[in-house]
Order: structure tokens, then C-alpha cells, then sequence
């Protein structure tokens, strides 16, 4: 089981030196997958314990499976980003570090059965958490043509959204292969090469999973699950993921919000976070020629403030 899930960490070696330099007693890692990360993390910090989640069954198997040998200095559950604080417990304002490589892992790509993308003929599931909710095919069969081409819209940035979901509505496809078959034929072949199918595949998963939700969720928490001086690394790989960290943690490093004509400060907010990566951290050339599916990657970070007594 453990070498059947086959994914590469995006960006390993800079999640670790920029977790390493806090030398964080409790690491957090929310999306664990294959286990890269924390395997990492844990060889570089002997000292840390590491608590894992990840709402993929199969994955948290394999992670328990991978990081077992540290014995009780990693545990991994079967929990989402809005579960976290939940299995934290009394270690919530205890963590010291945080990660999170957002997207979707390369096994879950690469898996047929699991149906998330055109490139294998599977069932339209999508679902990252096989034991809960709705599948994909069983989604688009539920909403209703306003509702899945606003979905297409604006979380695959789609410019054809209403034509696709029309067509996917009148033609109410089960596998991967028809519903990339409708997108294509409604959606003009792109410039860059892009299949047409990738925008919609891409907004259908994201609406099944709530991953924008789960994400919202997760930042909201950030202030209050971190230590002082404690840090959140997030891993995005595509633009609405990247601005909602972005926008999450600028909003969070913000003083006061008062408008100028006030002429004081009465809201009386203070930040909470510090950024660290003025600008966004990109993945070297060597780990892009190594691993293409690295180039969209994007890394930003933040420090825990002191909290005020």
C-alpha cells in the first residue's frame, strides 16, 4: 500500500528551511498525502511532533503507513481543513508550524477510478473523501444549469461556462471521457495547447469538494491555531487559491481599519499575522524540469504575532 501511492512534495526543500529556522516544538501539516513534507520535516527537526490530516482515506493509510517509524511523534487523521481545531484540541494557539500544499495530489490525478481527469477513462467521482458526499456525476445531475455554469465560471474561469453547463445538463454524463467530450465540443481549442476540458474539470472538483470553503476555513483559523512566533506555509497551484491566501493574510497583517476621515483609531484591530514573503516564492527551474507539474506552484508564509495580555 505505502508505495502504491505515488506523489512528489512540490517545493520540499523550501518548506523545510522555512520551517526549520522556527524550530517549531508542534508542525502541523493539513494536507499530508504521501507524506513528503512530514517525512521531511520530521528528519530535519528530531526534537518536533508532527500532527497530520488529510480528508483522502486512502492517503492518511499510507502516511500512517510511511510515518510509522517515528512512532508517536507523528499522528495522522482522517479530518478536513474546518476539522482542525477540532482534532487539535487543547494544542489549539500551541503550533508552532503550519503547512498546507493545497490542490490535488498526483496519485488522486493518476488514479482512473478516482475521476479526476480527462486523461483516464473512469467514473465522474471527483471526491476526495470517498466515504462522504456527493460524486460528481451525482452533483451536476442535482444543481441546475444557473448554478453549474456560475460554478464553471468562477472556479475554473471558464469564458464559455454557459454553453458547457447547458450542454452537460441536456447530456448528463457518468464518466470522465463524456464529460470531456461535451466540454470539448463546446469549448474552442485554446492557443497555449490547454485541453478545453481543464477549466470545467477543474471548477467540478472544486465544487464537490468545497475546496474554496474548506480553504476560507482553514485561513480564518490560522490566528487563532498558531503559537506566537508560530508559522503557516501554504503551497497553492492556481489563482483563486493563491489570492484567497494572499487576501487571507494581508487582511490578517492589518492594522487598523478605520477610514481616514474618522481622523483616530476606533475599531481598535490589530494584526495578527506578519507576512514573510513580500513576494511570492516560485519553484526553482531544476524541480520544474524534474516535475512539471511544479510550475504553477506558489508559496507564500506568515508569522504568528504576540498576542496582547
Amino acid at each position: 500500500m505505502g508505495n502504491s501511492f505515488a506523489h512528489e512534495s512540490v517545493m520540499l526543500h523550501e518548506v523545510v528551511d522555512w520551517i526549520a529556522a522556527h524550530q517549531p516544538e508542534l508542525i502541523v501539516d493539513c494536507t499530508v498525502g504521501g507524506a513528503g513534507h512530514a517525512t521531511a520535516l520530521l528528519n530535519a527537526l528530531p526534537d518536533s511532533q508532527l500532527l497530520a490530516l488529510d480528508r483522502d482515506s486512502e492517503a492518511v493509510r499510507v502516511a500512517r503507513e510511511r510515518l510509522s517509524r517515528f512512532g508517536e511523534r507523528a499522528q495522522v487523521y482522517h479530518a478536513r481543513f474546518s476539522q482542525l481545531e477540532t482534532v487539535l484540541g487543547v494544542n489549539v494557539g500551541r503550533v508552532g508550524a503550519l503547512v498546507a500544499d493545497l490542490g490535488v495530489s498526483s496519485h488522486q490525478i493518476d488514479t482512473a477510478s478516482r475521476g479526476f481527469s480527462f486523461r483516464f477513462s473512469g467514473d465522474l467521482d471527483m471526491r476526495m473523501d470517498r466515504t462522504s458526499g456527493q460524486s460528481a456525476r451525482e452533483v451536476v445531475a442535482s444543481v441546475d444549469a444557473a448554478t453549474l455554469a456560475t460554478a464553471i465560471k468562477e472556479l475554473g474561469e471558464e469564458r464559455h461556462a454557459r454553453r458547457v453547463a447547458r450542454a452537460i445538463k441536456a447530456e448528463r454524463p457518468t464518466t470522465t471521457e463524456e464529460l470531456a467530450a461535451i466540454v470539448r465540443r463546446n469549448v474552442p481549442a485554446a492557443r497555449d495547447g490547454l485541453d478545453p476540458a481543464t477549466r470545467t474539470f477543474q471548477a467540478i472538483r472544486m465544487l464537490v469538494n468545497d475546496e474554496v470553503g474548506e480553504l476560507e476555513r482553514l485561513l480564518l483559523a490560522i490566528p487563532k491555531v498558531l503559537a506566537d512566533g508560530g508559522i503557516a506555509v501554504f503551497i497553492s497551484f492556481h489563482s483563486l487559491e493563491d489570492r484567497s491566501v494572499k487576501r487571507a493574510l494581508r487582511d490578517a497583517a492589518q492594522g487598523c481599519i478605520c477610514p481616514p476621515v474618522i481622523g483616530g483609531c476606533v475599531c481598535n484591530n490589530r494584526p495578527s499575522l506578519e507576512i514573510l514573503t513580500r513576494r511570492v516564492v516560485r519553484p526553482g527551474s531544476d524541480e520544474i524540469a524534474r516535475n512539471p507539474r511544479a510550475a504553477s506552484a506558489r508559496l507564500r508564509a506568515a508569522r504568528r504575532l504576540e498576542r496582547t495580555r
